[in-house]
This record gives structure tokens, C-alpha cells and sequence, in this order.
């Protein structure tokens, strides 16, 4: 099994923090999280210190149900949030090198609107978005919308997403790199033959024409996604470069979780090994009993606990800064590419990720100190292949070269 050179390390932001008593504990930053400031606040200091990529969580719903089983929203939670990414592209420019992925669901999207939106977050970036695409299951959701019932079950779900993400990436491909050309001798500022028709008819999605935006620097950004069965991790073979997994979901562990999506890619025949980061929820404490006891307390103020199989859909994690490395460090032996890591309380858990874990991770050899740390694009930073377009030609080489010569189209 090949072991990956160097941890990845990604945030995952939500609200005040991923336990749902967390406002509670955030203090000055429970009254801002509408505020661009706050999301810019949060996003720089991960980007400031190294971690390689944070991920902004989005829904159709304004929040949690309520556990009584009434259908009202939980007020007990954080309720309410910002559209991830417009909050990527706001928070773009403050940042350097931090990867910015927004989870943008596909069941009531067009796909159209999706390509165009993580384009502008590639452009405004310089290479740095991602796309954590996600279903949407429930009626609340369909209500929204009313084009359909909504409740459809997780294979035509599944099936419309592998649709939805095939459309977006002949979208993301439907400009050439070089289609923009400012030939003022002839008055083109296009090339109209390097833009393509990212034509699909499929069961659910119907496309015809190209994309408004002209190609993007990383071509196609990086698709994230979750598999925590195996249906979902099925999907990921099908859509995904880097799929995340749940330790404690349905009671796998760290090397069942990862022989998921293992077993699927062989499953599909697929030679590609994905980048596979085991997504766990964290409080990072002081000292082993000083992270139980305010975990505790933060279940108390829910009025339940806050675990695998209680409220979340991985492990939780109550830990100190050296047991977590030693974590990471066991699941980079198991062939894990890195992890991503949900802060029950932002900013106390986020800022501790950054400020204490990443050097300790330096320390124990699974990073590179942030000033060697690469400003490439997101794709070079996890490890993935830079985008051929499907479009690409070949180049002009030899006598045969010159002012006809077009790109390979490979993206930076």
C-alpha cells in the first residue's frame, strides 16, 4: 500500500462549530456569523498557518430539525447560514494559499449554475477552488424548490449527481485554454472553434451550449465527496478526485472506512487511487480529562450527547493536540492521504487546529513547515493530476508550427 508523502490537512467549517450547543461557548462569535469578517477572520488564520484546504458546509435547510420529530427547525442550534460559495468567493482574495471548497448540492441546482459559480471561485482564487458536492434527500428541501415531491430515494439520487457532475465537468472543459485570443488585426477576441458544445442528454439533465466562463486556471477544479456506505462510495469512484470517509458511521473503523471506497474502485475496474482523508469531529483540550470535561459540558447544554450514531456521523473526537497527531500518524500507516477535521467549536477548536496542530504536525515529520509550504493550485496540492480537457488537441510540433499552434489545453 502506498503511503502518502505528506498529510493533508483539511478544516471543515460550519456555524459556530459542529456540536450543536457550540454557540454557546463561542462567545463575540456567536453574534457574527452572518458577518463576511467573521468567515474572512476564520479562513485567513487556517490559510496564515498552513492547513492545506478548509470546506464551508451548505444545505437548503436553515438547520436542524427538532428531535421531537415535529418538523420545526431546532432553536436549541445554530439556525440560519451564508451561501458557501458566495462566502468562498468574498473570502478569496484575503487569502494566499488555502484551498476554498463549498459544498454546493446538486438535486435542485442546474448544473449550469454550478460550473459558472465554481469557475468565478477558480478565477477570483487563482487555483484554489473545490466543489464538495452533496445530495439533497428530504421533502423540506424539494418544498423549496416545488419541481418534484422530493424523498426520492439514494439511488436516483445518486444517479442524478453522476449526471449533474458529468455536466459540470463538460462545462469546466468547454473553453479551451487558449479560446480567448484579442486578435485586434482581425477584430476576434474569441477563436470561436476552441469553445465547445458540452452537449449531454441524459434521464435527468438535458445541456446543450458551452459555459459563460472561459476555462479556469486549474481547468476542473477538485471534486470533493462523502462516502460513508457503500452506495455513496460508489458515487465517489464514479464523480470524486478525493473522497472522505467516517470512522464510527455504522460502526466502521479507520481500515473499514478506507476499504470503502478501496473496494468500490476495484468494484469499477478503476486503476485511479483516490486521495482518501478520514473526516473526524474534534475538541482539542489541554489535557486527556480537560477535553472530556468540556465536551461534557457541551452535551449537557444539548441535552444530549454529541457521538457516533448520537448527532454525528463520525467519530468525535475529545483530545489533546498530541494524541491527535498520533491519530493522523496511524492512518497515514494505513494509507490514509490525510484527514479533515470538523471543530465542534469555532473559533476555539479551529484556531487550536491551526495554531497548535499543524506545527506539532511538522514536528512529528507528517508536514512541511508552512514557509516550504507550495502557493500552487489545489489540484498540485493534493496530489492530483492537473485537468486535460476532453476537448484538448493535440499540439503543432515540428515545421509544421506556428501562428496555427494550439495548447495541449492541460491546466495549470
Amino acid at each position: 500500500m502506498t503511503v502518502p508523502d505528506r498529510i493533508t490537512l483539511v478544516t471543515a467549517l460550519q456555524g459556530a462549530g459542529w456540536h450543536p450547543a457550540a454557540w454557546r461557548a463561542a462567545g463575540p462569535a456567536a453574534q457574527r456569523l452572518t458577518s463576511l469578517r467573521h468567515w474572512r477572520d476564520v479562513v485567513v488564520e487556517q490559510d496564515r498557518l498552513g492547513v492545506d484546504a478548509v470546506t464551508l458546509e451548505d444545505s437548503f435547510t436553515a438547520g436542524p430539525t427538532d428531535p421531537d420529530g415535529d418538523g420545526d427547525l431546532d432553536t436549541s442550534t445554530v439556525v440560519g447560514r451564508l451561501d458557501a460559495l458566495l462566502v468562498a468567493s468574498a473570502v478569496a482574495p484575503a487569502t494566499r494559499a488555502i484551498g476554498l471548497v463549498p459544498t454546493v448540492s446538486v438535486t435542485h441546482t442546474e448544473p449550469f449554475h454550478v460550473a459558472t459559480g465554481l469557475q468565478t471561485l477558480d478565477h477570483v482564487s487563482l487555483g484554489r477552488a473545490g466543489w464538495r458536492i452533496q445530495v439533497s434527500p428530504t421533502t423540506r428541501e424539494a418544498a423549496l424548490f416545488g419541481r418534484r415531491p422530493g424523498g426520492d430515494d439514494a439511488a436516483t439520487l445518486f444517479d442524478e449527481a453522476r449526471e449533474a457532475a458529468e455536466v459540470v465537468s463538460r462545462l469546466w472543459d468547454s473553453w479551451d485554454d487558449d479560446a480567448i485570443i484579442r486578435d485586434v488585426t482581425t477584430g476576434r477576441f474569441i477563436d470561436r472553434d476552441r469553445i465547445h458544445n458540452a452537449a449531454f442528454s441524459g434521464s435527468f439533465v438535458s445541456v446543450h451550449g458551452a459555459s459563460i466562463v472561459p476555462r479556469s486556471p486549474q481547468g476542473r477544479p477538485p471534486v470533493f465527496t462523502l462516502a460513508h456506505r457503500a452506495d455513496a462510495a460508489a458515487f465517489a469512484v464514479d464523480a470524486a478526485d478525493v473522497v472522505l470517509v467516517t470512522p464510527g458511521f455504522d460502526g466502521l473503523e479507520d481500515r473499514g472506512a478506507l476499504a470503502l471506497v478501496r473496494d468500490a474502485e476495484q468494484a469499477a475496474g478503476s486503476d485511479l487511487r483516490r486521495p482518501v482523508l478520514a473526516d473526524l469531529a474534534v475538541l482539542i483540550g489541554s489535557s486527556p480529562a480537560a477535553a472530556a470535561d468540556e465536551l461534557a459540558a457541551l452535551d449537557a447544554a444539548a441535552g444530549a450527547p454529541y457521538a457516533a450514531g448520537s448527532g454525528s456521523d463520525t467519530s468525535v473526537l475529545a483530545t489533546t493536540v498530541p494524541d491527535l497527531v498520533a491519530r493522523i500518524g496511524d492512518l497515514r500507516a494505513l494509507g490514509y492521504a490525510g484527514v479533515r477535521l470538523r471543530p465542534l467549536r469555532i473559533p476555539i477548536d479551529s484556531t487550536a487546529i491551526a495554531r497548535q496542530l499543524v506545527p506539532a504536525l511538522v514536528t512529528a515529520g507528517l508536514r512541511a513547515d508552512v514557509a516550504s509550504r507550495p502557493t500552487a493550485d489545489l489540484r498540485t496540492r493534493l496530489g492530483i493530476a492537473p485537468a486535460v480537457s476532453r476537448y484538448a488537441r493535440p499540439a503543432v510540433t515540428g515545421s509544421g508550427a506556428g501562428a496555427g499552434s494550439v495548447s495541449s489545453g492541460v491546466s495549470a
